[in-house]
């Protein structure tokens, strides 16, 4: 317990803030219990879904960190924090709607704070932008995961197994987003259907740039260590950290918009699923207690690809929220489940085969 303490304590606290804010922002702006305790649920599963979406951006996070000197380890630690709650969960959030939308920033924030039910409805009506948008930046983070010929270790083996084969096809992700973007379109209205296709490879090429900048990074990176320079410590590597964490919230931003369409709403859950990574990160640099869990990272990304999914389909369909939320939920736990059965059998071999037992 004192463990568990020392690491996420500070984010337990964070949780409780927020969890208090959005009892009272929900009661402002619901004036019901019902209201109110849907909010506060909202607000949690999106922090569940930050956290889960996120378990990778802790790995690769602790395993840069790991080679840095200390005093920029507690830089990242702390002044990364708001670039990663304040600026991905809260601006970037807000200029999809702004954009998606056609508003400013100020009156976005204005509409969404005093006017929510009119914020709701201008969102709304631009859900067929953010859903293609979003559905198509998810689809591709998971299947790039998935689409992987060198992948080895496989959680739903035969499956993984049959997906990893089409690695060997040059952007068959590519190729299988881009036809369900036009099937997609096809039971959409014509003005809905053009707005949905360019949002969708809008997404797609958000995400190519994104890895484009990772990829750079790391040629320069290696580069500078065959000359014998030391990599990833110093400002240099706090902003390559800061690139790359951005890089890895898209997906948790997007996603949250299968769940709400409240900027309030969004910043909270987001912001405790941020604090809570950033504890995992710690953690995993002075313990590498979360490694062991091998597939929880493949529960994360089968998480991504339904929230994918069900966005494109919600250009057509309404889903639930609360759906939305627990099948990532879900698909988590049963992960996480998994991991440590697999864990207990292996001792279990191990123990039979000690000859002292």
């Amino acid at each position: 317990m004192n463990t568990f303490l020392r690491f996420y304590g500070f984010s337990l606290v964070f949780t409780l803030v927020c969890s208090a804010l959005a009892v009272w922002y929900g009661w402002y702006a619901t004036g019901t219990l019902v209201g109110t305790a849907q909010v506060l649920w909202i607000v949690l599963i999106l922090s569940v879904l930050e956290i889960s979406l996120s378990f990778d951006n802790a790995v690769v996070n602790a395993s840069v960190l790991k080679e840095m000197d200390e005093i920029w380890q507690k830089r990242f630690l702390t002044w990364g924090i708001a670039f990663a709650v304040f600026g991905m969960r809260i601006v970037f959030p807000l200029a999809i709607v702004a954009i998606a939308a056609g508003l400013g920033p100020m009156e976005t924030v204005r509409l969404s704070l005093n006017e929510p039910q009119e914020y709701e409805r201008i969102v709304s009506s631009a859900h067929v932008g953010i859903a293609g948008f979003g559905g198509a930046f998810l689809a591709m983070v998971g299947l790039k995961f998935f689409f992987d010929r060198d992948k080895k270790l496989h959680w739903i083996t035969t499956l993984e197994k049959w997906l990893s084969k089409f690695g060997a096809l040059p952007a068959a992700e590519i190729a299988l987003l881009l036809l369900a973007l036009w099937g997609m379109s096809t039971l959409l209205a014509p003005d809905e259907a053009l707005t949905f296709l360019i949002s969708g490879i809008l997404g797609l090429v958000t995400f190519i740039a994104v890895e484009g900048i990772s990829a750079i990074l790391e040629m320069k990176e290696e580069a500078a260590r065959m000359h014998g320079a030391v990599v990833r410590s110093g400002l240099g590597g706090f902003l390559y950290l800061n690139v790359l964490d951005a890089s890895f919230s898209f997906d948790g931003v997007i996603g949250a918009f299968a769940l709400s369409n409240n900027m309030v709403v969004i910043a909270l859950g987001l912001s405790i699923g941020a604090m809570f990574v950033r504890s995992m990160t710690i953690h995993l640099v002075r313990k590498g207690t979360l490694a062991q869990y091998r597939f929880l990272e493949h529960g994360a990304f089968w998480a991504i690809i339904v929230l994918g999914a069900i966005m494109l389909v919600s250009a057509k369909v309404h889903i639930p929220e609360t759906i939305t939320g627990l099948i990532g939920a879900i698909l988590i736990g049963l992960s996480f489940w998994w991991s440590v059965r697999i864990n207990r059998a292996e001792d279990g071999v191990r123990s039979s085969a000690d000859p002292v037992h």
